[in-house]
């Protein structure tokens, strides 16, 4: 199996110029790039390398103050964990952890149950992407809890490296205080967002639905430079987690695959 390899993600408010002319895609009509992933429920007993693979010796740029590493993900405590740390780790001064799926993802129900990282200028993320290192236009599907605030998340989503969709929507309690449900809807005309199963976000205008199969991704990771975004980065003296109980995807037109699942409420 070919590894995937590092890829330039461009990030809610910075701009990476990464997308070529000849990418774009004209008028979508349906689900481009057919996918190969199925649908399936992972409750992170291990981590399956068929299905995982980890980010690990590199950074999304100048931007991101940590390294990813290997080191930073593993299972404990009946979840996936994602670390940030501090430790020189190449060029920089703290390593972080990242996940992604191996195949590629269409139309379906798309779930996870996580707590988030404690932190100002932490950013943890439970997203889909495609880019230009796939050799494909950059589409992009959102939840990003920012450590300044974790009583909020940020839904948004890319479509041919365009964002400027972005809504804050609330997660009582707070995101980094116990394990919420996120889950988006993704069709062909319709892509809705929810938290614990309430609907918070439905967009119907085709310019801003992605239409290009996508890779799954969790992330844990820092910034000094985007204060303004992601706050000011302070490390507190002990690793931060994100801590991962379950991601599932169902297929358009597939059952759904646990009661709590969206899919089965929708079906």
């Amino acid at each position: 199996m070919t590894k995937p390899i590092a890829h330039a993600r461009r990030l809610s408010l910075v701009s990476l110029a990464i997308v070529s002319a000849g990418l774009l895609p004209g008028a979508v009509a349906a689900q481009e790039d057919q996918p190969n992933g199925t649908s399936f429920v992972d409750t992170f007993q291990k981590i399956d390398n068929s299905r995982w693979y980890i980010s690990d010796g590199w950074n999304n740029g100048p931007h991101q103050n940590c390294t990813w590493s290997k080191k930073q993900v593993g299972i404990e405590d009946g979840a996936l964990q994602l670390r940030f740390t501090q430790g020189k780790t190449g060029a920089r001064d703290y390593a972080c952890g990242e996940i992604q799926t191996t195949k590629r993802y269409g139309f379906g129900t798309y779930e996870a149950r996580y707590r988030t990282a404690t932190g100002s200028g932490l950013n943890s993320a439970f997203f889909t992407y495609i880019g230009p290192t796939d050799k494909k236009p950059h589409d992009e599907i959102d939840f990003e809890v920012l450590g300044k605030n974790a009583g909020q998340v940020q839904v948004n989503q890319y479509i041919s490296a365009k964002g400027g969709n972005e809504k804050l929507v609330a997660v009582p309690g707070g995101a980094d205080q116990g394990f919420n449900d996120y889950a988006f809807v993704w069709q062909k005309d319709r892509l809705r967002y929810y938290v614990n199963g309430q609907l918070v976000q439905e967009v119907t205008d085709p310019s801003k639905i992605p239409s290009h199969a996508q890779k799954i991704f969790f992330s844990l990771w820092g910034t000094d430079t985007l204060k303004g975004w992601m706050g000011n980065f302070a490390y507190g003296g002990s690793p931060a987690v994100m801590q991962i109980q379950r991601v599932a995807f169902t297929a358009e037109g597939d059952k759904c695959q646990f009661p709590e699942s969206i899919a089965c409420k929708l079906n």
